[in-house]
């Protein structure tokens, strides 16, 4: 019998020692068995969850002449699932065994239900270590040591630490002290005109916003998600580890301060206005039957906000309707200690209705028995294209069934009726909260003229009290 020998590692952090033990283990195993190696194929710092290995897929051009492949253990060969049954069946299309040197399997039964055992095992190992990378790396983190990637202008790495770049460093005081002294972005990137960015780039508004933005130029270090919540409103998020005094400061405190005032000064200035949230984005209606979607403009007067039809044209006044539409849902809205009870009856009944809702219950197995049938079939040989998106689309469906069946706790009477007070109270809520809410209680608003009917969706949770459709008009 002849065979080829493929051996992989995945990352920087496994010794180019274990590619020799396995290839070892490889020919020791053909030795016994009286197995001639024609070739060996190594994939070094190489994943095995996806298939983009040089030497792997060299060695399936390559296969001609050859009975087997031999690997030392099946997850050297993949870690993916449908990888696997598609690379397994290109195998037997060309008469070809794979073979594992600690995994003996045969063409039994239990062979091939320890096989997907393995495979399940080796999947899980892979997504599992991916969450053990990123404790490791938050325990870097903590020690304020560089995590990788390409440190900021004005800082470098040695051994693992930040240091200052004195050259670059320079480049990020003059841009700190112009912005301080009241320069405009265009008068900073006049100045830096000759000069480049980390990435060898040349500046840009955007480039400048993120240095100016950065508290790692005040010696906080940082790493996580940095939200842009955190950034502007000085709050912190739970994804990002923050340490004062981490790394070597470029900027006083003094100028830091000034540029973010006039940074923050600059945000809510009213011409930025546009930026606000449209509360009614995606629920308003044109009479000719199109979403309208929020713009602004500036003029004289400062910054208009309306929503614009991209249809026909239409536009309405953004603070106009909003204010109204408002005002007449927290009116028709009004609920007592009575209706969150007849809510809360009323999403235990759909609750209980669903968990025990054999049809549920069979479109779930009906849809795991056609994702095993196709991993089968692909095992097997039958093999078309098209099952790779039929594949990832019952898997996606089988996570939605299983979230649908598995339905959180219903809430508290009391957190019904919070909810309810919110909604009574929505004109003083911030604009993300007043869109939330109206997400929650309006279906959709329709315009017709100067009048405007509104759907509301609460009416479906409460049942027991009617609340129809209602038509308010507007002076717009």
């Amino acid at each position: 019998m002849n065979a080829y020998a493929y051996a992989r590692f995945s990352s920087d952090q496994q010794r180019e020692e274990s590619i020799d033990a396995q290839l070892r283990a490889i020919r020791d195993y053909a030795n016994r068995n009286g197995i001639v190696l024609l070739h060996e194929y190594v994939d070094e710092a190489r994943s095995a969850t996806t298939d983009k290995r040089p030497a792997f897929q060299q060695m399936f051009s390559d296969l001609r002449g050859v009975d087997a492949v031999i690997v030392h253990k099946l997850d050297r060969f993949s870690r993916d699932r449908y990888d696997s049954a598609f690379y397994k069946r290109e195998l037997r299309k060309h008469g070809v065994k794979l073979i594992s040197v600690l995994e003996p399997l045969d063409d039994s039964p239990e062979s091939v239900i320890l096989e997907s055992v393995l495979e399940g095992m080796a999947e899980y190992y892979s997504k599992n270590l991916a969450r053990e990378t990123i404790k490791g790396l938050k325990e870097t983190a903590y020690q304020c040591r560089h995590t990788g990637g390409l440190p900021p202008l004005g800082y470098d790495v040695q051994d693992g630490r930040y240091v200052v770049n004195p050259v670059e460093a320079e480049t990020v005081r003059t841009i700190f002290d112009m912005y301080a002294s009241g320069k405009k972005y265009s008068e900073i990137l006049t100045v830096l005109d000759v000069k480049k960015t980390k990435w060898g780039l040349p500046f840009s508004n955007t480039s400048l916003n993120s240095i100016l933005r950065n508290e790692k130029y005040i010696g906080v270090y940082t790493f996580g998600k940095q939200s842009r919540k955190f950034h502007n409103s000085h709050r912190e998020s739970d994804d990002v580890i923050r340490i004062p005094n981490g790394i070597p400061r470029i900027i006083s405190d003094e100028t830091w301060v000034l540029c973010q005032d006039r940074l923050n000064a600059k945000k809510h200035n009213p011409a930025n206005t546009a930026k606000r949230i449209f509360i009614l984005s995606g629920k308003l209606v044109c009479d000719c039957g199109t979403t309208m979607q929020g713009a602004s403009s500036v003029n004289t007067k400062g910054a208009y906000r309306y929503y614009r039809c991209r249809n026909c044209g239409q536009t309405i006044s953004a603070d106009l309707v909003e204010k109204d539409i408002i005002k007449r849902v927290t009116r028709h809205l009004r609920f007592t200690h009575a209706d969150a009870e007849k809510i809360q009856r009323k999403l235990e009944r759909e609750r209980k209705k669903i968990m025990n809702d054999p049809e549920k219950i069979n479109e779930l197995r009906s849809v795991q028995r056609r994702i095993q049938n196709l991993l089968d079939a692909i095992q097997q040989g039958m093999y078309h294209p098209q099952m790779k998106t039929d594949l990832d689309d019952l898997m996606s469906l089988e996570q939605k069934l299983k979230d649908e069946i598995a339905l959180p706790d219903i809430p508290s009477v009391d957190m019904i009726e919070k909810f309810l007070q919110a909604v009574s109270e929505l004109s003083k809520r911030p604009p993300e909260e007043e869109k939330q809410i109206i997400n929650k209680v309006v279906e959709k608003i329709k315009k017709d003229g100067t009048q405007f009917e509104i759907e509301f969706r609460l009416s479906l949770v409460a049942g027991e009290r009617n609340r129809p459709k209602t038509k308010y008009v507007i002076i717009v």
